[in-house]
């Protein structure tokens, strides 16, 4: 039953009401792979014991117009030839899930060509695909997180950055057939042959280097967020008289592209959108939660009334499970019109607070509120087009933010493709308390 207070001083009615809204989940299937951090290990939920895979493509790029010293200046050589004194690959981690000692083991291989530019989602097999260069260099290596080969004091200091290092110290031949010691000399010597293959990005990729995979092959426990990586190739080179280590680095950066590729628990996945006792939010491209909203209840009998404000508050369900490797729930949640699950991200679109809506975890209640989606209910009362013209999807994001003039600025939202898992009060069958949309309309008369 609804509440009517009238201000007799502005003429103005308010009504309050509330309606129930009903929610599923949603599997994901597979998310757009748009992103600055790229995902590498195995990991399983100790929850609801899904396993989750995530394997990465990264390109490398060089500065505009880059330069090796002067070939005559190059003190690596064999038998009279430049060689590289070494060549590494280094991929740079600030987060990860799992333990940094769990023994891993990934392996690398070459693309025989570059991604065309376009729209990667999650489940895109760079292999499957034929990107892979047949007799390419590749290389095998075990690991763990935390490097033992570099000493505990030197892990400890603040100037040290985690990474895992590849070695690509071993005989390469390129698809002309041209056989060198190593990668970095095939890096070195294309440049001092084809220097214009250096002027860009574009060109390099195109030219050189079109990219690495890099394939989780064993092991559990483990996820690396991998922030940046580096090409690193050692030389040897005089100047005035003296001789010193170069060092030429190929970064992978948001400048050129880089994809993940995730494999989750199908059977696991299903088994959890099945509940209906409850529904999921899961990250990595693995469940959202569906919400149908009561339009036609909500504007029956108020078609000249003004929604002022459409409150929903989502109650979490705490984990079931108490384990030290839980996964944590996910910070930021979009909602949508379903319609926009794939353009809204396609076209780096940001909430407009009209059909796209922000909402943050709460921790201290223990919910996500949205306290304000009247747009949406606007939105959706005059697109009535399709069966799924009321329903909004919930997915896990990342909203990145940037300071200008000490304002804080909303720059892009993007699937959130880290590790992120939690269950909400919901369901078709939901047994807890029913989800309310609380609605305040206002009327002049």
């Amino acid at each position: 039953m609804g509440i009517s207070i009238t201000d007799t001083a502005d003429n103005l009615t308010i009504k309050t009401d509330t309606f129930t809204v009903t929610t599923r989940s949603l599997k994901a299937n597979a998310v757009l792979s748009r992103t600055t951090t790229a995902y590498l290990g195995k990991v399983r939920d100790p929850e609801t014991g899904a396993y989750i895979t995530g394997d990465c493509m990264i390109q490398f790029h060089n500065l505009e117009n880059y330069e090796f010293p002067k070939k005559e200046s190059i003190q690596s050589l064999k038998d009279g030839e430049v060689i590289a004194d070494s060549v590494e690959i280094r991929l740079y981690y600030n987060n990860f899930y799992g333990d940094s000692l769990e023994a891993m083991k990934m392996s690398v291989h070459e693309l025989d060509k570059p991604l065309v530019d376009g729209n990667y989602y999650t489940d895109y097999d760079i292999d499957e695909m034929g990107y892979l260069r047949k007799n390419g260099l590749t290389a095998e290596l075990p690991y763990t997180l935390a490097d033992l080969n570099v000493s505990e004091s030197l892990r400890g200091k603040s100037s040290y950055r985690k990474n895992i290092r590849i070695n690509l110290d071993k005989p390469y031949t390129d698809k002309e057939g041209n056989s060198y010691n190593n990668f970095g000399t095939y890096i070195m010597r294309t440049y001092y042959k084809t220097p214009s293959y250096f002027k860009n990005a574009y060109t390099f990729i195109q030219n050189v280097v079109p990219g690495f995979y890099f394939k989780t092959e064993s092991g559990l426990n483990s996820m690396a967020y991998i922030s940046a990586s580096q090409l690193n190739v050692y030389f040897r080179y005089n100047y005035k008289d003296s001789v010193y280590t170069g060092i030429a680095s190929f970064a992978g950066t948001e400048e050129v592209l880089q994809t993940t590729h995730f494999t989750n628990d199908n059977h696991v996945i299903d088994q959890l959108v099945a509940d209906n006792t409850c529904s999921y939010l899961k990250s990595p491209a693995g469940i959202f939660t569906e919400m149908t909203l009561p339009i036609d209840e909500i504007v029956r009998g108020h078609e000249n009334d003004s929604i002022n404000s459409a409150k929903i508050v989502l109650n979490r369900i705490n984990n079931s499970v108490n384990d030290e490797y839980s996964l944590n729930a996910p910070s930021t949640i979009l909602m949508i019109p379903k319609a926009q699950l794939q353009s809204f991200f396609e076209s780096n679109s940001l909430p407009d607070y009209k059909s796209s809506f922000l909402a943050t975890y709460t921790s201290s209640t223990n919910t996500y509120t949205f306290n304000n989606i009247s747009g949406m209910i606007s939105y959706m009362d005059k697109h009535r087009t399709g069966d799924d013209w009321n329903k909004a999807v919930l997915i896990p994001v990342n909203a990145a933010y940037t300071t200008v003039n000490s304002s804080t600025i909303l720059t892009s939202v993007t699937h959130d493709m880290s590790l992120t898992s939690t269950k909400l009060v919901g369901g078709l069958n939901n047994p807890g308390s029913p989800i309310k949309i609380g609605i305040i309309y206002s009327k002049f008369k």
